[in-house]
């Protein structure tokens, strides 16, 4: 039992001191005192401060923030909607939208309890034929599945036969939306459909979007092994998307996310993040971010998966390269999985620093 204690004083202790580092002969990485002048500083690349990271999107997107602002000041849904309105079906940022939303409501509901979200109620109550209106709906209630009730529960199959019904909806308001067939994949996945129930949903989604990076990574949750399917499914499923992806589709960074999906919670195998199934899947991740066009609306959520494995696997440059291309915004997984998203990523970011200074580099030479 001492021992127990020891290990989770000395975990604790790490999580504190961690971000001051300095360097030592041989390329290692150790502890230094905060304020320490060997102590590696994370602005010094410009990188902003923990408490002014956007937990809310992976990326930046001006004129969804600009209306969430406005949204949350007046309550007023119309902007939101004459945003949805005027994104196009057929891509990615419709969905990366219509889940921010979801949140934010999911959030204003979390702070005041019976109050918040109210524009949302509003939305639905005064335009009832909204297409995004309803999809902002639907997903909302599946967040709110899995944010307020026991995973399993009959409060949680309650809340998304409810939302099945309003993806119907929704879907009937905008034919050849992807939408709310992909959040109809969340659903099947929570109240455990059949493997060919839920061929039927995914039949409709590629039918509408078949090289959508969002609905794959919906559909990949249902065919891990934590849920309805296996280590081998899951990576059959990523694979065969990535091999079949165009030249320039993130689709080829799917492997990374079913290797992430099935990383045990304690690695017990030696070097494990170098080991020649995460160094394939990351050479095709990193493959798939080079490819891709620079304003592809999925990069960013490729590139927060790619610093949590290459911090893990001590390759600091490659990891300060993603780093400087998505600083600012850790609305992703694997940080939104946390508790805390800004402070996750800022451990990992701070030891990339660390790790980068420690092997020679510096904000010299670092190539944007």
């Amino acid at each position: 039992m001492d021992i127990l204690w020891f290990l989770i004083a000395l975990g604790l202790l790490f999580g504190v001191l961690g971000p001051y580092v300095l360097r030592r002969r041989g390329g290692g990485i150790r502890l230094a005192a905060p304020g320490s002048p060997d102590a590696a500083d994370p602005e010094a690349y410009g990188f902003v401060r923990q408490e002014e990271q956007d937990v809310r999107l992976p990326g930046p997107d001006a004129d969804l923030l600009d209306v969430l602002d406005v949204v949350r000041a007046t309550q007023d849904w119309r902007a939101a909607s004459q945003l949805l309105a005027g994104t196009p079906k057929e891509g990615e940022v419709r969905w990366q939208r219509v889940q921010a939303f979801a949140g934010a409501a999911c959030l204003e509901l979390q702070e005041r309890p019976g109050a918040g979200g109210a524009w949302l109620r509003a939305w639905r109550a005064e335009a009832p034929k909204d297409a995004g209106g309803a999809a902002v709906h639907a997903e909302f209630l599946v967040q709110q599945a899995w944010r307020s009730s026991a995973v399993g529960g009959e409060e949680f199959r309650i809340i998304l036969e409810e939302a099945r019904k309003v993806t119907e909806e929704a879907a009937l308001l905008a034919p050849g939306d992807p939408v709310p067939y992909i959040t109809q994949l969340a659903v099947a996945r929570g109240l455990g459909y059949s493997h060919e129930q839920f061929d039927q949903v995914w039949a409709r989604v590629i039918d509408r979007a078949p090289q959508h990076m969002g609905a794959h990574l919906a559909a990949l949750h249902y065919w891990c092994e934590k849920w309805h399917g296996s280590r081998e499914e899951a990576d059959h499923f990523a694979t065969t998307a990535a091999a079949r992806a165009p030249r320039g589709s993130l689709l080829a960074a799917l492997p990374l996310f079913a290797v992430f999906e099935h990383v045990p919670d304690v690695v017990l195998v030696r070097d494990f993040f170098r080991t020649a199934v995460v160094s394939k899947a990351l050479d095709g991740a990193l493959y798939a971010v080079h490819s891709a066009r620079p304003d592809d609306p999925m990069l960013a959520h490729v590139r927060h998966l790619l610093v949590w494995f290459l911090v893990r696997g001590e390759r600091w440059a490659e990891a300060m390269h993603q780093l400087v291309r998505v600083d600012g915004h850790v609305g992703a997984v694997p940080w939104t999985l946390t508790a805390d998203p800004a402070a996750e990523y800022t451990v990992h970011r701070n030891m990339a620093v660390a790790g980068y200074e420690a092997n020679g580099g510096s904000p010299m030479t670092l190539r944007h």
